[in-house]
């Protein structure tokens, strides 16, 4: 059996599917607690085992990403907040990092004492369109070789001066890697060489710097930070599915939304951004997820006015118990229930603020009224019963009062599978497979 192993190393468990390349289907699937206490490849192991086990596959080739040990900090500093300094934000999210410091303007001693106490992964240093002003990059630049700075930097800014700088950076022993600019001209956002990059340098610096294996083996085997790997899965379902769709991941800690929207006269029009638009975009909800940040969910959920009269006691309370226990099972149906409504709630805010803008900080939001699709992902709906884990995603699908234009004729559905994370791994090598098996698993075509 020709079979491929796709594992998602995540902060808490680790999941693993294991895809038939013959005929697109999934044909074994485990989780393990990932365990970074030790090494993580006790727990990857000890899932890929339980897999593939009575498969009689021989030396299957591994795809694997991972979110462990916090995955992803990005930096960003750039030349204007509202223009380069937020198209490096954008593209920093659709790399699947998660923004932890987003500076505008010249670096000063306090600008880099934030920077440096932001404890980024990675640096990405954007600014000036091409052939536009250069100075605040060259100062920013020269300001980071001078500070002794070795933390990787993707240089991503005008064009004019790029190599320059560069070279500059990598003389002063800063780890550069080079790519285009990000706004190359006012209103045209260009993520994809700055996405790669920081692909680059996730693989190559930061992996190995997280100790989360002894070895190096670990680091061989990871191909993507999992957020990256789940927004190519997302592209590849909506070129499947020819038209606009949504993701919700309600995790833990956060809660994701990937969308993917389709081009239209909207990127050349005079209300255009001047940061540009992201089509294929990504926000990331770090005060909203199911343990760590389940009371950000329910102080949210004040502020939107979502929550009936009398249920913020009960929530509150049991919030506090998830973000104190994260490893916290419900025990009966009351449990149970709670779990589902902080999960409704978690997913309905966070498509709130992705649809309004708020986080993206595109100024009109995202128009999502031709969504088709809008896929539940997330451990709290892949193991919820079927009907309920639908019934989540359709009241955040009538979320009426929200202050944003809903899905005209979405559809929900949820990735029982965890299938996304796949065939996002998949698609670079076998994208035909990676394409069936997402259609195949969240009813497309």
């Amino acid at each position: 059996m020709n079979v491929a192993v796709c594992a998602d190393v995540g902060s808490t468990y680790t999941k693993v599917a294991v895809v038939d390349l013959d005929d697109a289907r999934l044909v074994g699937a485990a989780a393990a607690a990932t365990t970074v206490g030790t090494d993580v490849l006790h727990g990857l192991d000890a899932a890929v085992a339980a897999a593939t086990a009575g498969l009689g596959a021989r030396d299957p080739a591994w795809y694997v990403c991972s979110s462990a040990g916090g995955g992803l900090r990005l930096a960003v500093v750039g030349y204007e907040r509202l223009v380069t300094a937020q198209a490096g934000r954008r593209v920093g999210l659709s790399a699947g990092a998660n923004v932890v410091h987003v500076a505008a303007g010249r670096l000063g001693a306090a600008e880099l004492s934030a920077l440096r106490a932001a404890r980024p992964d990675v640096v990405l240093l954007v600014g000036g369109t091409d052939g536009g002003d250069a100075e605040v990059l060259t100062h920013n630049a020269t300001r980071l070789a001078r500070a002794r700075w070795r933390v990787p930097v993707v240089l991503a800014g005008n064009v004019d001066v790029r190599e320059e700088l560069a070279a500059g950076l990598a003389a002063a022993g800063v780890p550069v890697t080079v790519a285009d600019n990000v706004l190359p001209r006012i209103g045209v956002l260009a993520p994809a060489s700055a996405r790669s990059a920081i692909r680059e340098v996730f693989l190559r610096h930061v992996i190995g710097g997280k100790r989360l294996s002894r070895g190096a083996r670990f680091a061989r085997l990871v191909r993507a930070a999992t957020p990256d790997a789940v927004l190519t899965g997302v592209e590849v379902l909506a070129d499947r599915l020819g038209g606009d769709l949504a993701v919700v991941d309600v995790g833990g800690a956060t809660t994701d939304v990937y969308s993917v929207l389709t081009p239209d006269e909207r990127a050349t029009g005079p209300g255009r951004e001047v940061a540009g638009s992201l089509w294929r975009a990504r926000t990331v909800e770090g005060d909203l997820g199911m343990r760590w940040s389940a009371p950000g969910v329910v102080r949210a959920a004040v502020e939107e006015r979502l929550l009936a009269d009398g249920e913020q006691e009960q929530l509150t309370a049991a919030a506090a118990v998830r973000a104190a226990e994260p490893g916290f099972l419900p025990a009966d149906a009351a449990q149970q229930a709670v779990e589902w409504r902080i999960a409704q709630l978690a997913a309905t805010v966070a498509l709130r603020r992705h649809a309004r803008g708020g986080a993206t900080g595109e100024r009109g939001g995202r128009d999502l009224r031709d969504v088709r699709l809008v896929v539940g992902s997330g451990g709290v709906l892949r193991h919820a019963p079927a009907g309920q884990a639908v019934q989540v995603l359709t009241a955040v699908l009538a979320d009426h009062a929200g202050g944003w234009p809903l899905p005209r004729a979405a559809r929900p559905a949820v990735d029982v599978e965890y299938v996304l994370a796949a065939g996002g791994l998949l698609a670079a090598e076998h994208p035909q497979v990676a394409g069936e098996l997402l259609s195949g698993h969240l009813g497309v075509g």
